[in-house]
Formats: structure tokens, sequence, C-alpha cells
């Protein structure tokens, strides 16, 4: 018998070997071209060896307001304590797995009081200790420990993406208020103006130097920008409530600096594409998921092979033939080894099932890196935009500021109208406010780049 199993043991170890096989990652991952250039549209972009993700977060957002707002969003946020019980939960799953390989004890105490046909009742009792160890030769152990490390590692890399994630929202809630700040002192400067030239034109029309129409025209253009401020301040109130959330707080204002205070970086080294696997959280945690479903897929193959486990009691027992008092010791040890005979069905399917959700994984991995790729894509192109932007609509905004103070010379000559006034009044208010849009996507591609290369990971 003891060759039997011994043999046995023998043939199934050496058709077991890819039960015991580490995680590696597949080779038809994509890794090359993930990103585009930002001026030659079909091209890939050159590769880089700096990597502006690598920054500290505090290097890139300098203003101190926002640094301890994203400092209390880290020690507060809702989600990101969340993802660090998670962690907490996937290394208690480890110490568990681990554990698996120590035998199991067990201190089963027993007592019976027997009497027959009312004889003089028989005490018994037993004090057992029994233990049970499996002997990890076809990966059953093995597997679900690994599966374990790679889930703790997942969870890990979660948390990190959470924080990178909060960090941006951070960053772009209060860039948004900065934002919204100077577009209401814009609109209210404006509506100060247009206050002032309808006072003006209500004057010149008492003395007969404008007409109804130009009063009614200027009170018009002066209502359209004051009902543009309760919009603004609704805007400003809402972004400051949602900031609040995030830092886990009761809605309240914010304090904050202005828009011309920012300095963000200017200069960019995206690294090269094969740094997004190590930079970026979600994209090792999606490695990690398929690594934990390639250990789900050894585990469905050990499955087929059989199991062995030791197992024996010791103790003080008064239940043995002739023996009633004192108790004596006790001792057994068994061997055993289980074969799947019955259960190959079901273990073919749980193997097939376990392939699929592999390389379901596999895509996602897959996919994710892909995402990734085209975030920073997006995000330099983003700031490549708004950078070509903010030349011409300095020109516009200076050309509109000009057009406005002199028609309204014209106007005060007698030589232009005041439609014409208003109309170029209207034009320069737009145009700052099309500047102080194109500033703030400026800022959201920096936000955006940052993030998209796996910055902010690091507290």
């Amino acid at each position: 018998m003891k060759k039997i199993i011994t043999l046995m043991c023998a043939v199934a170890l050496l058709s077991s070997c890819h039960i015991y096989k580490s995680y590696d990652r597949p080779e038809d991952i994509t890794v090359a071209g993930l990103y585009r250039d930002t001026l030659a549209g079909g091209d890939t972009l050159a590769a880089d060896t700096a990597n502006f993700g690598n920054l500290p977060w505090k290097e890139v957002f300098t203003d101190t307001r926002l640094q301890a707002l994203i400092g209390q969003a880290l020690a507060n946020n809702a989600n990101l304590r969340s993802a660090a019980l998670n962690v907490k939960q996937a290394q208690a799953a480890l110490m568990s797995a681990r554990l698996a390989y120590a035998p199991t004890l067990a201190l089963s105490p027993q007592g019976t009081v027997t009497s027959w046909d009312k004889g003089k009742a028989t005490q018994t009792y037993s004090l057992p200790v029994t233990a049970s160890w499996q002997i990890d030769l076809f990966g059953q152990l093995l597997n679900p420990k690994r599966k374990a490390q790679v889930s703790l590692k997942q969870t890990q890399f979660y948390e990190q993406a959470v924080q990178t994630q909060v960090i941006a929202n951070v960053a772009n809630m209060y860039y948004t208020l900065l934002m919204l700040d100077r577009q209401l002192q814009i609109s209210e400067a404006t509506c100060d103006i247009l206050k002032r030239n309808l006072e003006t034109v209500e004057a010149m029309k008492d003395a007969a130097m404008a007409t109804s129409a130009a009063v009614e025209q200027s009170r018009t253009a002066y209502a359209q920008v004051m009902a543009s401020l309760p919009d603004i301040r609704q805007s400003i109130r809402e972004t400051e409530n949602a900031l609040c959330l995030m830092l886990n707080q009761p809605a309240q204002s914010i304090a904050r600096g202005t828009l011309e205070e920012q300095q963000l970086p200017s200069e960019f080294a995206t690294g090269v594409p094969l740094q997004l696997l190590s930079n970026r959280p979600d994209v090792k945690a999606a490695e990690m998921s398929l690594a934990a479903c390639y250990y789900d897929t050894n585990s469905a193959r050990a499955a087929f092979y059989p199991q062995i486990t030791l197992s024996g009691s010791a103790g003080w027992t008064n239940n043995y033939g002739a023996i009633f008092n004192p108790g004596k010791l006790l001792a057994s040890a068994i061997g055993s080894l289980t074969q799947p005979l019955f259960y190959r069905g079901a273990n073919i399917a749980r193997l097939k099932q376990a392939k699929a959700q592999e390389e379901q994984a596999k895509i996602q991995f897959q996919t994710t890196l892909l995402q990734a790729g085209n975030e920073v894509s997006n995000a330099l192109y983003q700031y490549q935009t708004a950078s070509d932007k903010a030349v011409s609509r300095r020109i516009q905004v200076n050309s509109s500021r000009k057009a406005a103070e002199d028609t309204k010379e014209l106007f005060n000559l007698g030589t232009s109208t005041y439609l014409e006034v208003l109309s170029a009044e209207q034009s320069y208010l737009s145009a700052q406010l099309s500047e102080v849009a194109d500033t703030f996507d400026r800022m959201q591609s920096v936000i955006s780049l940052y993030q998209a290369l796996g910055g902010g990971r690091e507290r």
C-alpha cells in the first residue's frame, strides 16, 4: 500500500509542475506606443527618462491653502478610509492563508455517566487533543496563499488609486472655485460699468441727447449681466459643498487664494510607456486582479490531485477495557490520501470557469493600460490646446478692451451709437470670461496629466 501511494504521488508531482509556477506577465500585453505626440497627430511620443508623475504632490500644488485641503482630504475622505479598511481585510485573509500550513489543534473533553438496570453508575471520561496537518504536495495551500498575497497588493494599489483620485478632485474643485471667483469678479465689475452707463444714458435722454431706445438697450444689457450673477454664486456654493463632502465635513465656505496667484509646472516629462505599469495604481491593481485569477486557475488544477492529510490524537481516558480509574494515556495517528474520483466533472467545470475568468482579467488589464495611455495623450493635448489658445485669447482681450474704450469715446463725441457701445462692452466681457475658462482648462490639464501618470500615489 505504501509503495502504491508513493508511486501515485510521484506520478502526480511529475504531471503537476504548472500549479507551482508563479505569475508572469503575459508576453502579448501591449505596452509600446501608448502616447500620441501632441504635435504630430499619428506619431507616438518620444520616450522620456523623467516622469512628471513621480513628483510629490506638494511640489505640483504649491498653494498652501490647497495643500491644507488635500492633507485634510487624505486624512478624512470616506472613500480613502474605506479603501484602507479593504487593505486590512486583505491582510487578515493573507494571515489566514498562511496559517493553513500549520497543523490544526483541538481539545475535545468528553464525559459520560451510565447505569444498567439500576445498577451502580459507571463514569467514563476522555481528554483528547486532536491534530490534523495537510501536506501541500500539489499546491492546494500554495496557490490560495499566493492569491491572498496578490489580492493584498491589489487592495493596496486600489487605495493608492483612490488617493490619486482624491488629490486630483480636491485640486480640480479648488481651481474651479478660483475660476468662478474670477468670473464673478469680472461680471460684477462689468455690472458696475453698465450701471453707470445706464445712469449716463438716462441723463442724456433727459437732456434730449439720447433716445428711449438707447436707454432700454442699456437697461437690457445691465439686467442681462445682473441675471448671470446668481448662477455664478450658485455654482460657487455647490462647488464648496462638493469639496466639503470630499473633506468629509459639513458644508461651509472654503478659504482660498486667487486665480492669478497660482503657479503650476509648465514643463513635463511623461516617461516611457512602460512606466505606466509601475506608476499607475489602477494599472497595477488590474494586473494583480489578473494574477489572482491565475492562481485561481492553478487551484482549480490542483483539485485534480490527491490531498494528503496526517492526523492524530493524544490524551487521557479511563474508557479502555477493564480500566476505570485511574486514567491511562491514549494515542493514535492516521495518514490519509484523498483522491478525487467522483468529482472530475465538477473539477473540469471549475477549471473552465477559472480559465475564462483569467482571460477576462487579462482583457481588462490590457484595456486599463490602453485607457491609461489615452488619458496621458488627452491631457497632453488639452494642455497644448489651452496653451495655444492663451496667446490668441490675450490678443482678443486686449483688442476688445481697446475697442470698448474707443467706441465709448466715439459715442461721447457723437460719432457712434450706444448700440455699438453695448456690443463692444459685451464682447469685452465675453473675452475676459473666455480667458478665465482657458486658464482653468490649462490648470485642469496639468491635474489630469499628473493623475494620468500616477502622480500623488505617495503621501
